[in-house]
């Protein structure tokens, strides 16, 4: 009986789920260096995986207590665009069931765009309840960054339709009456909170690649509207547009 290829061994060994499966258990004598090249790659894929679902379960262990603890519906929130020197500040509440599956659900940060892009459509259609708040720029001027992300946060509760019995909060304390955990860098550390921080993240990035076919010049469709070269060029060359916050610095130099 022929030998499989190398490129048949290496197709059959994309579906494999363990290294104790009789077909990898097969190879283990097959002195061929393609063949432990490829069993070494398997494994390192395998452990890769294994990691990432520890990390995954790690990061349910708020959720999975507070249910534990009789707490049906708990939100996590998050915000994306307190930095920003233009733009809307977006937050976004996000109630998870706990059969929830998406191991890739991380800190938005830490994401390429294609993996932020997907996560959006597999969390809204995934999540039992997705809920977004926005607040303009007036609104910033008005208030200040931090009283409108509160604001835009509590906005974003009120508009569930599950009054949820606990919040999970980034690093933003709420004045809302609803029990919550507040923690810093909560997006690395709540798989609710990171859902939220990838929801709101696509949000407003969509908005702001809407706004710089409005008000080219800017780079807001790369920047997202920090702070960046691009952005502090076209702030010197034509001022601040529409969606530009006139209570941050730089922007008040060039206000006319």
């Amino acid at each position: 009986m022929n030998k499989l290829s190398i490129k048949e061994i290496k197709d059959r060994l994309k579906d494999t789920p363990t290294l104790d499966d009789p077909f990898v258990q097969s190879l283990q004598q097959d002195e061929r260096k393609g063949v432990q090249t490829a069993l070494a790659q398997l494994k390192r894929r395998l452990e890769r995986q294994a990691a990432s679902y520890a990390a995954f379960k790690e990061r349910f262990k708020y959720e999975n207590q507070l249910w534990q603890d009789g707490q049906q519906y708990v939100a996590g929130i998050d915000e994306v665009g307190r930095g920003p020197l233009a733009g809307p500040v977006v937050t976004c509440a996000v109630i998870l069931k706990p059969d929830f599956d998406l191991v890739g659900v991380t800190d938005s940060k830490q994401l390429t765009r294609h993996e932020r892009e997907q996560l959006y459509l597999q969390i809204v259609n995934e999540a039992l309840e997705v809920s977004i708040a926005v607040n303009p720029c007036t609104v910033i001027d008005q208030l200040n960054i931090y009283a409108a992300t509160q604001q835009a946060m509590i906005r974003s509760v009120d508009s569930l339709a599950h009054r949820p019995s606990h919040l999970i909060v980034d690093a933003v304390p709420l004045a809302i009456d609803i029990p919550q955990t507040t923690l810093i860098k909560g997006d690395q550390k709540s798989i609710s909170v990171a859902a939220a921080s990838i929801v709101a993240k696509e949000y407003r990035d969509h908005l702001m690649r809407d706004y710089d076919r409005l008000y080219p010049g800017y780079g807001f469709a790369e920047n997202m509207g920090y702070g960046t070269k691009q952005h502090l060029q076209g702030l010197a060359e034509l001022g601040p547009c529409p969606i530009h916050r006139h209570s941050f610095s730089p922007v008040q130099q060039y206000l006319r």
